[in-house]
């Protein structure tokens, strides 16, 4: 079948050039089984959601008898057992300053809530601020207000007449062995200061230690402090977009643990539900929750979704933390055995530089004749070839990058980075 021939418009796919999708089948752990018999190991959980690997029994059991139970309730006049678990469990493993939780369906509309969140914090109390500072190279979703956080990523070009205006600072990426971080960090760090002296800001987005769709750049636990720092003194409200990092992907179960700083607002999403569901929360301090309850009834937080809190995803995501709580030594081990194998395979491979590693996600770029960045055309080219031998992994233009589900074995591993290696020496 011709991409023309399917009524579906797939996402971020050129539909005139793409070749026709694959139609998988069933998922098993780590594997995707095809239409035409063959097995793809999924190397960076089907959009980094999957975080137990597919078809997980536990996840399919909670899923099968909450179903029988309550499928979906309204949550502006309801609520029911589900949700309140999933909300408290949350709050055990997250700092004491945030105290409330706001559901809503994927990352994108997380990190609206935040937005709306942070703006309506300071309008109700009668300091109305309306700008936000955020980093070059953030993606924090595709709707208009998460591209406006996100500001510069290549693909949002036709839209930016419908973007407001944000202020960005560079993000100080770093990788292995560079020896230039702490004058990144500062420089970074005074142009933040800088701003903050200039204006007003209502927020400060972030995607702490990892920018994902940006390119896997991955920043210091210290600069992370040090920027914390900076919006105490400055009254400014800490928002962290942990949607890709949450759940052990920077090997603890949220980037704000592993930096050991307290964000005023958290949006989390993709491996919330175990891969299952779409879901997501918007957590707040209670200073930001006390400034909505009032008997004014213009100064509530008038949002929401159809399916806001929906009992079958927060069924999955309460079993999907169980799970994280009974095994972390999946999601802690692997930022080790991703360093064995890259310096086993690729280390010293002419084509890789600036390798990375953070917790569950290794990355690398790809040295080509073209401009680095999301166009570049090599991350197509490995796709496919990568494809063709069994292994699903996406680059990010000349960025290629790991995310594996955490069940992967030792075996698994090795076998995607014997993979890689193979595939460089051929280009």
């Amino acid at each position: 079948m011709n991409s023309s021939d399917s009524p579906i418009w797939r996402p971020f796919t050129q539909m005139k050039t793409t070749p026709p999708a694959l139609k998988v089948v069933r998922g098993d752990g780590i594997w995707l089984e095809l239409e035409d018999g063959r097995r793809v190991m999924d190397c960076i959980s089907s959009w980094w959601v999957t975080i137990h690997g597919h078809a997980h029994p536990a996840l399919a059991e909670a899923l099968y008898h909450q179903a029988k139970q309550l499928e979906q309730v309204i949550f502006a006049d309801f609520t029911h057992e589900p949700a309140e678990q999933l909300a408290r469990r949350l709050l055990t493993h997250l700092p004491n300053s945030l105290t409330r939780v706001f559901f809503s369906d994927n990352g994108s509309t997380s990190v609206e809530v935040a937005l709306k969140m942070a703006y309506q914090y300071w309008l109700n109390q009668g300091e109305p601020r309306t700008r936000f500072l955020g980093f070059e190279g953030g993606y924090h979703g595709d709707t208009i207000g998460a591209m406006s956080i996100g500001g510069s990523c290549d693909w949002w070009q036709p839209f930016r007449p419908l973007m407001f205006e944000m202020d960005m600072v560079p993000f100080p990426a770093t990788f292995d062995e560079d020896s230039e971080v702490e004058n990144t960090e500062n420089q970074v760090l005074e142009k933040i200061e800088s701003c903050l002296k200039r204006d007003r800001y209502a927020g400060i987005f972030i995607e702490p230690l990892i920018q994902g769709a940006g390119g896997m750049r991955i920043c210091r636990s210290q600069f992370l402090r040090s920027l914390q720092d900076l919006a105490h003194q400055f009254g400014v409200l800490l928002i962290y977009d942990e949607v890709m990092t949450g759940f052990g992907r920077t090997g603890e179960l949220f980037a704000c643990l592993k930096s050991n700083t307290a964000p005023d607002i958290l949006c989390l999403s993709k491996g919330l539900s175990g891969g299952c569901l779409p879901l997501a929360v918007t957590l707040a301090s209670e200073k930001i929750y006390r400034s909505f309850y009032s008997d004014d009834a213009s100064k509530a937080f008038l949002h929401g979704h159809s399916f806001t809190g929906n009992p079958l995803a927060c069924a999955t995501g309460l079993t999907s933390l169980t799970l994280l709580e009974q095994f972390p030594q999946r999601f802690r081990q692997l930022e080790s055995r991703h360093r064995q194998y890259l310096n086993e395979h690729l280390k010293e491979h002419p084509r890789v530089e600036k390798i990375r590693v953070c917790g569950t996600i290794a990355a690398m770029e790809i040295t080509t004749q073209e401009q680095s960045g999301y166009f570049n055309t090599i991350g197509s080219h490995l796709r496919d070839r990568f494809l063709e031998l069994g292994f699903f992994l996406r680059p990010l233009g000349n960025t290629l990058y790991l995310m594996p589900p955490y069940c992967i074995t030792d075996d698994e591993l090795e076998s995607v980075y014997q993979t890689i290696r193979k595939v460089l020496d051929t280009i």
